[in-house]
């Protein structure tokens, strides 16, 4: 297995942030095989969806209804609202599992792999990448 961690900046804001291209480069010079992300996290996920076509604020705009930022979490550490970054991972799992053929993502036409993250009191996100060969 190969396998290393990969860091992004998600800012301030709730984000949809598409890891698409760093998993195609991650898998390019591999052959068949699974390719596994991590996030290590307990306020983030990763998501299989569409993005550019309104999905991703699609994806956080249901969120925002599910999981308001408000004072009704009892983890109250952090900003207001901050309790539900913590109650996302049931909902957005912290880990995704894809198929890789010949080096390549076995993706649909319109499907990306994505950061989801909503606590925006950690700008700085890490991602596992792990390729397990076939």
């Amino acid at each position: 297995m190969r396998s290393e961690e990969r860091t992004y900046r998600t800012g301030d804001t709730d984000v949809v942030l598409d890891l698409t291209d760093d998993c195609a480069d991650f898998v390019a010079r591999e052959g068949d095989g699974l390719l596994h992300l991590f996030v290590p996290h307990a306020t983030a996920g990763l998501a299989v969806l569409e993005t550019g076509a309104g999905s991703d604020d699609d994806l956080l705009a249901a969120l925002g209804d599910l999981l308001p930022a408000d004072d009704r979490w009892r983890h109250r550490h952090g900003t207001p609202g901050h309790g539900r970054s913590h109650v996302m991972p049931a909902l957005v799992p912290p880990y995704a599992s894809l198929p890789v053929v010949g080096g390549r993502l076995a993706l649909g036409t319109w499907q990306s792999v994505c950061l989801v993250d909503l606590n925006v009191d950690n700008a700085v996100r890490t991602v596992r990448f792990s390729f397990l060969a076939g």
